[in-house]
């Protein structure tokens, strides 16, 4: 199934109409070199029986899934977490703890800490690599697997892309230089505004006197260069163990789901359903009505 956008179709300003605004809280989390704060946003009812963990990607925050949220909460709770070294969680002392298997530990303390015995989980890129890992294993909790334009493989152009820009730059003179910035390593998201993109650098940024840095530990990007970059990454065995409903979506220029990747996805797991978004490429920013619409369509027959 394909969709789109009209221009200028996304929108993450607040709505009060949807309900109360979201709870923030913590967890504590622990890794080789310690412990660390994991923090979330957490939309809607606490004792709603419909729950969703969404999972932000490489260098986002769960500020991006606000508008997601924002519908999902109207009859359901929705958990939005700052993976470690972004948002407003900790950093690792040991950048080699960057990796999928920390981060779904983390994933699993705080499920397990907000009594979420089952539930969506919906990832973006890392997100849905993260995704693709917890519902392969024997036993997991997630009901349903929603798949952002990720593919177990990453095309190496896809990779090489990324590193060009991950951790370059890291300060800035103004809020506007820093979107400036975003619009330029993030011109394939999708849809986008001017008000998006103003809203996602003020939730991109931490500020220290007259500087403004990117919300993210630089040394992530020391990690996708050292262990991502330079090795086939490919997540396929997990893939194939997922048994629960999955949709993949996937931007119509993405580079990161190739429509060949696409297609190994689907015959290797061919229970699962497709959504492209027209217009768009790596990735579809769920932030407006024509993505939001036909996710929740999906999730309520699934």
């Amino acid at each position: 199934m394909t969709c789109g956008c009209t221009k200028g179709g996304g929108s993450s300003a607040p709505d009060q109409s949807d309900g109360a605004l979201p709870r923030e809280g913590c967890v504590q989390c622990m890794s080789t070199g310690g412990f660390h704060r994991m923090a979330y946003r957490d939309w809607g009812e606490k004792r709603a029986e419909e729950r969703f963990l969404c999972v932000h990607g490489l260098t986002r925050n769960g500020r991006d899934f606000d508008a997601l949220a924002r519908r999902l909460s109207r009859n359901a709770r929705v958990i939005c977490p700052d993976l470690v070294g972004r948002g407003r969680s900790g950093w690792l002392s040991n950048a080699t703890g960057y990796n999928i298997l920390q981060y779904n530990l983390d994933a699993k303390v705080l499920t397990a800490r907000l009594n979420l015995e089952s539930f969506t989980w919906i990832g973006s890129s890392l997100g849905g690599l993260m995704g693709m890992v917890f519902a392969g294993l024997e036993s997991s909790s997630i009901r349903r697997l929603v798949i952002n334009d990720i593919a177990p493989e990453i095309p190496h152009a896809a990779r090489a892309r990324v590193s060009m820009y991950l951790g370059r730059r890291t300060t800035f003179g103004s809020l506007a230089e820093l979107e400036g910035h975003l619009r330029k390593t993030l011109a394939s998201f999708g849809p986008m505004t001017d008000a998006d993109w103003a809203e996602m650098a003020r939730q991109s940024c931490r500020r220290s006197g007259d500087v403004l840095t990117m919300h993210y530990d630089p040394r992530i990007a020391q990690n996708f260069r050292n262990f991502w970059s330079y090795m086939p990454f490919r997540l396929w065995a997990f893939w194939d163990r997922i048994r629960c409903p999955v949709l993949i979506l996937r931007g119509e220029r993405s580079d990161f789901l190739t429509p060949a990747l696409l297609s190994r996805m689907v015959a290797r797991l061919p229970h699962a359903d497709v959504l492209e978004f027209e217009g768009v490429g790596h990735a579809p920013t769920l932030n407006a009505p024509c993505q939001i619409d036909p996710v929740i369509e999906w999730i309520a027959g699934n």
